[in-house]
Formats: C-alpha cells, sequence, structure tokens
C-alpha cells in the first residue's frame, strides 16, 4: 500500500520541483556551458528496478574526456578531470538535480537505494543478498546519510537493505531530513578512493 502512496509523493514533489527550481537549473546551465565545452546534460546507464537499465541524467561535471562508465574513485587524479563549477556541483551535490525528471517520469524514487552503474557488479551482487534490486533507485537513501563515498560496498548494501526490509513513510522522512544535513555539511564526499570507515563503525553495521 505504502508503495503507491510513495509513487504518489514522487509525482508531487518532483513536478512542484521542477517548477521551482527552475531558475536555478537555468543558472546551473549558463554557468556549465560559459565554463568548459561539451553538453550541459550527462547520461549514464544505471540499474534500476529489477536490474533493468534506464539513463540517469546529471549536470555535466567533468571534462567531455572523461573515460566513460568510470566510477570517479577508479579514475586516476580524477581532479583532473573535473571542471571548475563541476567541483561546485559535486561538493554541494547540486549536480544530481535533473534527477528530479527521472523520479518523475518512474525511473527513480525521492528515497532509496543509489543506482548502481551497470558494471558495479560488486554492487549489485551484494544488493541481492538484502533484496535491495527490487526496489526503485533512489536521489538519496539510508547509506547517503550513514556515509556516502565513504562506505566500503558490504556496508552500503547492507544499509541499502536495512531501508528496504523498513520501507516507511517515516524511513523515508528521516532519510530526507538526514540528506539534507549532510548536503549541508558535505559529508561523505571524496574524489579518488572508496574511502575507510572506522574499523569499530564497520564491525557495528556489519552485526547488526
Amino acid at each position: 500500500m505504502y508503495m503507491k502512496v510513495k509513487r504518489l509523493i514522487d509525482i508531487i514533489f518532483s513536478l512542484a520541483g521542477l517548477i521551482v527550481l527552475s531558475p536555478i537549473f537555468l543558472l546551473l546551465m549558463i554557468s556549465i556551458k560559459v565554463d568548459s565545452r561539451g553538453p550541459v546534460f550527462f547520461k549514464q546507464s544505471r540499474i534500476g528496478i529489477n536490474k533493468t537499465d534506464f539513463n540517469i541524467l546529471k549536470f555535466r561535471t567533468m571534462k567531455i574526456d572523461t573515460p566513460r562508465d568510470t566510477p570517479t574513485h577508479l579514475l586516476v587524479n580524477p581532479e583532473q578531470y573535473i571542471t571548475k563549477v563541476g567541483k561546485f556541483l559535486r561538493k554541494s551535490s547540486l549536480d544530481e538535480l535533473p534527477q528530479i525528471w527521472n523520479i518523475l517520469i518512474g525511473n527513480m524514487s525521492i528515497i532509496g537505494p543509489r543506482p548502481a552503474l551497470w558494471n558495479q557488479y560488486d554492487l549489485i551482487s551484494e544488493r541481492d543478498k538484502y533484496g535491495a534490486n527490487n526496489t526503485p533507485p533512489g536521489l538519496t537513501g539510508l547509506a547517503q546519510i550513514k556515509g556516502r563515498d565513504e562506505l566500503p560496498i558490504e556496508i552500503k548494501a547492507k544499509l541499502d537493505g536495512e531501508y528496504v526490509k523498513n520501507i516507511s513513510l517515516w524511513m523515508d522522512i528521516k532519510c530526507f531530513f538526514g540528506t539534507i544535513v549532510s548536503v549541508l555539511k558535505s559529508e561523505g564526499v571524496i574524489e579518488g578512493g572508496t574511502g575507510e570507515v572506522r574499523k569499530e563503525e564497520k564491525e557495528r553495521v556489519m552485526s547488526k
């Protein structure tokens, strides 16, 4: 029952978001175009519900000669590829705003496991253990407020599974406001590495 309500919430909020944020969209589009060569938007194949493919939308933050379909943390010296405007967009997470369109058309939800790249086989496989590939991916989720890029894959997948197991309006509200706090603090954003969590934190999460 809640999944139908969740979809209705997604439609209402994504439509409102596109309208209200349109001036910001325009400003960012102009900034990206002035800053570097290439398109304003970046499309990338991601894994959606039941492991179906869809094209995620982002504001372009990297130069056009950046290797495609390679997670940023696997690039050698990723800073060389990130544009000046892109650095700000990634730190503030504003590069994710175009995914509001993905939410509106049903590829994604506001809250859910972040969609994996098609070639992130280890993450996809780990999520299978928890049924986390069988729910709509989200703009943000439980893993994003618990460490984001700092989390090892096994912990990230476990948190995604915890979200799916406890999916509810309260869980979505918790993730939504937790994301706002994380973005304001720029928590968990790492370029060029998957990051490390403290040993005791890893053991605590894995023991749940």
